[in-house]
């Protein structure tokens, strides 16, 4: 079948987006299936990746960071859309792109993929001191009646986990499904861990090697809540000779690095691309932190593979592996019970996740695609009886 994704989110400098498009433009081209993802970007260009092919539509960049664009025009995207000439359409975010996508004057099945709760993002992460969760959700009743509308133009609302098609349903959007996500296979393991490369790291953070290791991966944005990490790794240093490593990079870099210049013993790698180096900061390190409310939580969930305890907030992806006895839980926000989780995680025996297994993105795609070919049969199915009365 012909897929297109209009991913309003993709760049090539982007995180769990990127990484999430490649793999599914790989099993895609494994499969048969013909992918392409139209994304806006700098200029109009097709390139081939993967066995698939992106199609850039040229749009502005966005204000607040540049690695990213928004689409604009409808035209430049319902013609390239009536050009691919999809047997499934697409719409990968709640705004512009699957707007655009619901809109489209075509007649083949579409899905709207709905990988990331904004509430649960920035307006819980400025209001939530104030305000109860509740009380946030019924704040936003106008976003929460307008995903109903837009996902009512859709066959089905596709998220990645159980938790969040739950919280979906409780807010009326249209037939949401999970399809679990998981990590890219082969390459997260604890047999990645390095020990010449986990001293290098702690020197860099001015620690001895019996010293452990504490790890953060993700971009440089304030939804990473990078500010709760340092300050709970601040107080858990005082009581344990530890180290931390940050990889990543982004608009806050610098408010980040000053935080951690008052702390002390912080690293920044900076992003790192190369995905088997990744894995072997993983699997070198003793623990993974994590602030960010996430859908699913592709970096806690590779920490996991590769043998790591982790530390998650009490809120999206971390409270499913929580419950498989994946990660210890603080308050989302709140330092002092994240460093009491720091701590608590650290008295446990290294690799405590390992016996918590985490599927593949392959697993993921396969279930995704097979979903797509039977709303393409049922629309044929519709379109068949129709043609018949």
């Amino acid at each position: 079948m012909k897929i297109v994704d209009v991913s309003e989110f993709y760049s090539e400098t982007g995180g769990g987006v990127r990484v999430y498009t490649h793999q599914k433009l790989k099993l895609a081209a494994r499969l048969g299936h013909a992918l392409t993802i139209i994304a806006p970007g700098a200029e109009d260009k097709i390139e081939a990746c993967h066995g698939g092919t992106i199609r850039w539509v040229k749009s502005p960049a966005l204000p607040v960071d540049r690695n990213y664009h928004m689409f604009w025009h409808a035209r430049d995207v319902w013609r390239a859309l009536d050009e691919e000439a999809p047997d499934i359409v697409e719409g990968s975010s709640p705004w512009r792109g699957s707007w655009l996508a619901g809109h489209w004057p075509g007649s083949v099945p579409r899905v709207f993929v709905f990988h990331q709760d904004f509430v649960s993002g920035l307006p819980n992460l400025l209001l939530g001191g104030m305000f109860s969760r509740a009380r946030i959700d019924r704040m936003f009743s106008v976003y929460w009646r307008y995903l109903r509308t837009l996902s009512a133009r859709f066959d089905a609302t596709v998220t990645g986990a159980p938790w969040l098609s739950d919280r979906l349903e409780t807010f009326g959007i249209h037939r949401p499904i999970a399809i679990p996500f998981g990590v890219e296979p082969g390459i997260f393991s604890p047999g990645r861990r390095d020990e010449y490369l986990r001293r290098e790291l702690l020197a860099r953070c001015g620690m001895p090697a019996d010293a452990r290791l504490l790890l953060a991966v993700g971009r440089m944005h304030p939804e990473k809540r990078y500010n709760t990490i340092i300050d709970a790794y601040a107080r858990a240093k005082v009581q344990r000779p530890l180290g931390l490593v940050i990889v990543g990079d982004g608009v806050i870099r610098a408010a980040v690095e000053r935080r951690a210049r008052r702390v002390g013993n912080v690293h920044f790698a900076g992003a790192i691309h190369d995905r088997n180096h990744l894995a072997a900061y993983y699997a070198s390190a003793d623990l993974f932190i994590h602030g960010c409310v996430e859908t699913y939580g592709f970096v806690m969930a590779e920490a996991i593979s590769s043998g790591l305890r982790v530390v998650g907030p009490d809120r999206g992806g971390a409270v499913d592996f929580a419950a498989r006895g994946g990660v210890e839980i603080y308050k989302t926000g709140d330092a002092a019970s994240c460093a009491s989780a720091i701590l608590t995680a650290l008295d446990g025996k290294r690799g405590g996740s390992r016996a918590l297994e985490i599927g593949s993105l392959d697993d993921h795609f396969t279930s995704l695609f097979a979903l797509y070919a039977e709303l393409i049969a049922a629309k044929s199915a519709a379109t068949a009886v129709a043609m018949q009365t």
